[in-house]
């Protein structure tokens, strides 16, 4: 990765102003981004709908949020998030940014979402709220800004469902129903409204916007401000610019390698799509992988595979290259020096993103090779050199694993669970294929184990807290949302239940654990633009 000067003619956008009036009912709601300049963002009110009904509100999200809505009727609630009623507090906003999507650029912008303000949780951090297909904002871009309710279950699964997993994510307080027809892939189908719950909403391309703009100052603002609102151990560092690219790389490295890890596939890794705060974001024509591929897509519009299941770590890569270039300018003044510092540091990010990787796959295996980020002594140490001997050959297991997997297009989420029970009976599963490759893999597997004093018992319990019996397989998600547009919910609830508690296998829930047949597969995913 390098970077490179360029320069792109400013774009400014218009303004909505809100004129609706409030409701009574209030949220504690801040808003510190408003307290930005205002070509960060445009104050615009959400569209009212015809008839908004609840499917869903996260009720214990919202306790941890600290937000007492019990007072609120089911209708209330649908009223307030599609928001047809404003809280009392909230001063919505839609927020400008930039952003490459498949490699070029654009001016972008929250074209369908509003953001109703921030709020303080019972642990002291700071989260948006945030309505998505929510009404035309000046970022739409011809677009009606509404969404159909495909999505909005299809982020609601998917989100809670990474949470669930342990993997940092924005969160999912409510959706609903607008009681009207929005024209989509899938034809004309119901209307929906989501409510996402995010550290911030800041971006990659909120960066590259101002880069782009050849804004300096409104770089250094946004930089100011997501370093005190994220990072604020980072604020005296002696080139905060360069700590900040820094630390938001740490974050994406694990971030991409715990997706990874899962088998899940983001679909769209725009550089718009990308949190610095190292969160999920953006669940469009996102999957799980079900067998085993490396070159797995699923989303309908990566005609070139630029975002395929083994090409995320570099596409991850190449996006922080353009946030590195976004803020150069605070790095240093002077261009060439700044580039060259930036491209030391960005030079040295393969590896990094390649241990992190590593690391969290080792976990899958029961090994704890990787466990420890630091290295100690001199490089010519004797105990780290047998470290890194050991790491590598940590390493050459897995990828044999996967090659295997791939070979046999297995199952991957299954192949773990059913490599733990083979460990505890002390006999390769019948899931498996019989292969020389496969005994190889087994025997090395043991002599790794062996190696690291773990024996078979604490591994296969190491594995099982690692490996989840359930995720939101394609093809279930697909069946809930094709009742979703009949009406029906129950489908809904019942894989919202099964997904909270994704590491523990349970008989009642088998369906759940099951890979599609022929005829559900799932080929392709969709934005829900």
């Amino acid at each position: 990765m390098s970077l490179k000067s360029s320069s792109l003619a400013m774009v400014r956008c218009n303004r909505l102003k809100p004129v609706r009036s409030l409701d009574i009912m209030s949220i504690p709601f801040q808003n510190t981004y408003t307290t930005l300049p205002e070509r960060f963002f445009s104050k615009v009110l959400p569209a009212k709908v015809p008839a908004p009904k609840l499917i869903s509100f996260n009720s214990e999200l919202a306790k941890e949020l600290n937000l007492d809505l019990s007072s609120l009727s089911d209708e209330d609630l649908a009223q307030y998030f599609s928001g047809s009623k404003i809280f009392e507090s909230s001063d919505p906003i839609a927020t400008a940014y930039g952003g490459h999507q498949f490699g070029h650029f654009s001016i972008l912008g929250d074209g369908r979402a509003h953001l109703l303000g921030e709020v303080i949780s019972q642990s002291g951090e700071r989260f948006d709220i945030q309505l998505k297909g929510s009404g035309q904002t000046p970022y739409s871009r011809r677009g009606d800004g509404k969404s159909s309710i495909g999505p909005v279950i299809r982020e609601y699964i998917l989100s809670e469902a990474m949470h669930a997993l342990g993997i940092p994510t924005t969160r999912a307080l409510a959706c609903v129903t607008t009681g009207e027809t929005v024209y989509r892939q899938e034809g004309h189908v119901p209307g929906g409204v989501f409510t996402r719950v995010a550290p911030s909403h800041v971006r990659v391309g909120s960066f590259e916007l101002f880069y782009a703009q050849q804004d300096s100052d409104g770089v250094k603002q946004l930089l100011d401000y997501t370093v005190t609102r994220h990072f604020p151990d980072l604020e005296n560092s002696p080139n905060k610019a360069l700590a900040f690219v820094k630390r938001v790389a740490s974050l994406q490295a694990d971030l991409v390698a715990q997706w990874m890890s899962l088998g899940f596939i983001h679909g769209v890794m725009n550089t718009d799509n990308m949190s610095v705060a190292g969160v999920t974001i953006d669940y469009g024509p996102c999957a799980f992988m079900d067998h085993f591929n490396f070159s797995q897509v699923y989303s309908f519009i990566d005609r070139n595979a630029r975002y395929a299941y083994n090409a995320q770590i570099s596409i991850a890569q190449w996006n922080l290259s353009r946030l590195a270039q976004a803020i150069a300018s605070q790095v240093d003044p002077e261009q060439e020096t700044a580039i060259e510092i930036l491209n030391k540091e960005l030079q040295g990010m393969g590896r990094f993103f390649d241990e992190a990787w590593t690391r969290h796959m080792a976990k899958k295996f029961g090994l704890d090779t990787f466990q420890d980020k630091t290295h100690t002594g001199t490089s010519g140490d004797a105990n780290n050199e047998k470290a890194d001997e050991s790491r590598e050959e940590t390493r050459k297991l897995i990828i044999s694993y996967l090659e295997y997997l791939h070979r046999h297009s297995l199952d991957y989420t299954n192949s773990f669970r059913e490599l733990s029970k083979s460990l505890k009976n002390s006999k390769v599963s019948d899931f498996f294929v019989a292969t020389p490759q496969l005994t190889e893999f087994w025997n090395a597997w043991r002599s790794c184990l062996m190696r690291e004093g773990i024996d078979a018992d604490e591994a296969a319990k190491k594995m099982d807290s690692a490996n989840p019996a359930y995720i939101p397989r394609n093809h279930q998600v697909e069946k809930v949302i094709q009742a979703a547009f009949q009406g029906d919910y129950q489908p809904f609830e019942r894989l919202k239940t099964v997904l909270a508690n994704p590491y523990t296998e349970r008989a009642e829930d088998q369906d759940f654990s099951l890979p599609p047949e022929p005829s559900e597969i799932v080929e392709n995913t969709f934005c829900g633009t």
